[in-house]
């Protein structure tokens, strides 16, 4: 008990402290995205197969590596003066944030679906450059051994955004229309704003490894004098911020395994994520209920997960922690099973959620921590953007059947199939730690491989 007491006081650093804040900055989007809006769209009268396709608003996520480069490499001309690159991308992402989340709650899903859909879409672009900037601090600020600790406290405000987002969309859409419940979420983004103020700007070091593929970024600057000079710098810009992330992710032993393992781990926890609150609904609960007993309840849970996974890999590294952690939050889906049996039963979903949080945030914290332990903070933007945007895929295009699979079979079915698409991913996960085993807490600018 002592040694786990020792491992939980790593939280008391200022630095992770500090990330409860932006972990709820980047968390708020994710539930203006989630329960309310799926609720809104059942409310519209919207077919479930539509609400499942609205998924698909959420590519923005899976595609940020794309523009990450620009926000790795290019200064903004007034915010990046006054307040540093990474804090003034912040603060321009956060206010567009706050902009497209009010105007999408002046559209009406029932007349004209696809403005909706519009404004969604850009509240996710919005949502995943500030992911881009986030993250990157985020890793950029804390030492190797910090980062389970920091990403069970990203984690934290992660959840309390997501959650905050959601629950408080819920309850005050039975009481005021939905055009104010968006305002009233738009207004949410502030507490990112101030938190992106108060903290400093990270330094951001070159190890020898990126400084030899800078090297190489200035030689073909050199060897191609023949250009226009423009076109020259141009060129070898684009090498330093595009080319040189990736040919060093590409170079390190088992890349193309941890690409697919991305890919497949939280699978099984999307597909269900999408058509949770259309079950709840469809089984007699109303959007209070599950916003008091499935959100204000369930924070306490997924916040004691989060904290849990931080110590967890602190005591056993985090290829273990994953391999625990993806076995529990694969397990945790048959608890829907349990609920679809008892129906509108409020103590049973009281213990669905419960579970359900709990493991969810074990398995979340343990994700963040590991591909944050991938990235070399050389390149921490485009690399962290690149992982990040797989692990959205899963989540987004491969998720987005998850209402028409809804609308196949009955509900015991549904949950028992999301169980099973998280086998491959933990298969997957056993094969690399025995083909690549890695150091627990190496250095992340030295070649991770599989960790």
């Amino acid at each position: 008990m002592k040694s786990w007491l020792q491992s939980a006081s790593v939280y008391r650093d200022r630095r992770i402290l500090s990330l409860l804040f932006l972990g709820f900055s980047s968390g708020l989007p994710f539930g203006v995205l989630a329960d309310p809006l799926t609720a809104w769209l059942a409310d519209s009268q919207v077919s479930k197969t539509a609400i499942g396709l609205f998924a698909l608003v959420s590519i923005p996520y899976s595609l940020k590596f794309l523009w990450a480069p620009l926000m790795d490499r290019v200064p903004l001309p007034i915010l990046s003066r006054r307040f540093g690159r990474r804090r003034g991308w912040a603060l321009l992402t956060q206010f567009a944030l706050l902009g497209v989340i009010f105007a999408m709650g002046q559209t009406d899903p029932a007349g004209d679906l696809w403005w909706t859909a519009v404004f969604a879409l850009a509240v996710a672009f919005a949502s995943a450059s500030q992911d881009i900037v986030i993250d990157a601090y985020r890793v950029e600020i804390l030492e190797t051994k910090q980062l389970a600790a920091g990403a069970a406290m990203a984690t934290f405000g992660w959840r309390a955004g997501q959650v905050g987002a959601a629950a408080g969309g819920l309850i005050f859409a039975d009481i005021f229309p939905w055009s104010a419940v968006y305002a009233a979420m738009a207004m949410l983004v502030l507490i990112g704003i101030a938190a992106i103020l108060i903290n400093p700007e990270p330094s951001r070091p070159l190890n020898a490894e990126a400084r030899e593929l800078e090297r190489r970024a200035r030689d073909f600057a050199a060897d191609n004098r023949y250009l226009p000079p423009a076109l020259r710098r141009s060129l070898a810009w684009l090498y330093g911020a595009v080319l040189c992330p990736f040919q060093e992710f590409l170079g390190r032993r088992g890349w193309v395994a941890v690409l697919l393992f991305i890919l497949l781990y939280k699978f099984g926890d999307a597909v269900l994520a999408v058509m949770k609150v259309p079950f709840f609904l469809e089984i007699g609960f109303t959007k209070t209920q599950i916003a008091e007993i499935a959100k204000i309840f369930g924070v306490t849970a997924i916040i004691a997960g989060g904290l849990m996974g931080g110590i967890l890999l602190v005591r056993v590294g985090i290829m273990r922690g994953l391999l625990i952690s993806g076995v529990l939050m694969a397990l945790s889906n048959l608890i829907f099973v349990a609920q679809a049996w008892a129906g509108n039963d409020t103590w049973m979903l009281v213990l669905t959620i419960t579970v359900e949080n709990v493991t969810t945030g074990l398995g979340t914290t343990a994700f963040i921590a590991y591909l944050s332990s991938l990235c070399n903070v050389a390149y921490t933007a485009t690399q962290y953007a690149l992982l990040t945007s797989l692990m959205a895929f899963s989540r987004t295009v491969m998720s987005s059947g998850a209402g028409w699979l809804a609308d196949q079979v009955d509900w015991v079915t549904f949950f028992v199939i999301t169980t099973i698409a998280a086998a491959p991913g933990l298969a997957l996960l056993l094969w690399m730690m025995r083909r690549y085993p890695a150091p627990e807490n190496g250095d992340r600018d030295a070649e991770p491989a599989a960790a």
